[in-house]
């Protein structure tokens, strides 16, 4: 049955620009899978190795501006991602062997001043970022000799990314790495005192997660083929991590809930409802307070209540009568 709803799932979202209608909702989905893959990235730190992160946009804006630079230099789209990636690992590096010398409290501070310091970047240091003013690009990769300039052709090749991501994360919560990943978690010290080596599996953890914000980044460059240092803002930080946690910590569906959720309500709800941001406001407050777990697992945990609450009761045992 999962295997026959995932290949269902799957069905449904290579349709998408065929039943969606409209070029403006095919960006959309395009939007929710970009954000998808971004919020997987964090899920790796704050579900699965219980370190909330509050800095990761700058790591997805690392990578949009090291695109953008070295594509406006002239450079192919291979040699433009690949570098991008590599950047964007290095800077992973630096976030973490800083990050990682606190945890709890401390390691979201860290992470939240390591942000601001790439956000000032990218707003001060004009002869690099352009500023204010952003930096834009032209032109998409065309893998296989496939343009990806109409909506629909970018949403596919973007799907393919984020089906891969998934599958990536899926091998790593099911490997030994992630089992130790959330030893580290739920028993640090009992995990040091089994001889494994905390701070190096957080440490590795960082970069993966990282790596995956920098294929978001790359893809958000070539969906908007511009890039501001709205994108590296404390702002976006806290969208992905509340995409995380409203769709479900340590779970693979519930960021991608949880960042459809936040895509709808800022692209589609707005248009109908001048005051969205509170309408966003109150589903996180009910959230939080029906579902605290998260919506997938809230969901869960509901269908099974109620599936238990349906079911007959057993007919109580009847003692025999005595002689």
């Amino acid at each position: 049955m999962k295997r026959l709803a995932l290949a269902a799932a799957v069905v449904v979202l290579a349709a998408a620009p065929l039943w969606v209608g409209g070029t403006y909702y095919v960006n959309v989905a395009s939007q929710i899978l970009v954000y998808a893959i971004f919020a997987l990235g964090i899920n790796v730190l704050v579900g699965y190795a219980g370190l909330v992160t509050l800095g990761h946009a700058g790591l997805f804006g690392i990578a949009a501006y090291a695109a953008a630079r070295v594509m406006n230099g002239g450079a192919g789209h291979v040699t433009v991602a690949v570098v991008a990636l590599a950047v964007t690992l290095a800077a992973a590096a630096v976030f973490a062997a800083l990050a990682l010398r606190g945890t709890g409290l401390g390691f979201v501070m860290i992470t939240v001043a390591l942000g601001q310091i790439v956000w000032g970047v990218a707003y001060r240091w004009i002869s690099l970022t352009n500023g204010d003013n952003g930096v834009s690009v032209t032109g998409r990769p065309r893998p296989l000799g496939l343009s990806l300039a109409s909506p629909a052709a970018f949403y596919w090749a973007t799907l393919v990314v984020f089906l891969v991501t998934v599958a990536a994360m899926a091998v790593f919560v099911a490997s030994p790495f992630g089992v130790s990943l959330r030893g580290t978690r739920d028993q640090p010290r009992r995990m040091n005192a089994l001889g494994y080596h905390v701070w190096m599996i957080r440490f590795l953890a960082f970069l993966f997660s990282g790596l995956w914000s920098g294929v978001a980044g790359l893809l958000y460059l070539y969906y908007n083929q511009f890039v501001s240092p709205q994108a590296v803002a404390l702002t976006a930080s806290a969208e992905a991590l509340l995409m995380v946690i409203s769709g479900g910590t340590g779970t693979l569906l519930g960021p991608i809930v949880g960042a459809a959720l936040v895509v709808v309500i800022k692209n589609v709800a707005s248009a109908y409802i001048e005051r969205w941001n509170f309408v966003l406001g109150a589903i996180f407050v009910l959230i939080v307070v029906f579902m605290p777990d998260g919506l997938v697992p809230g969901t869960v945990r509901f269908w099974r209540w109620l599936t238990a609450a349906r079911r007959p009761a057993a007919p109580a045992a009847v003692a025999p009568a005595g002689d």
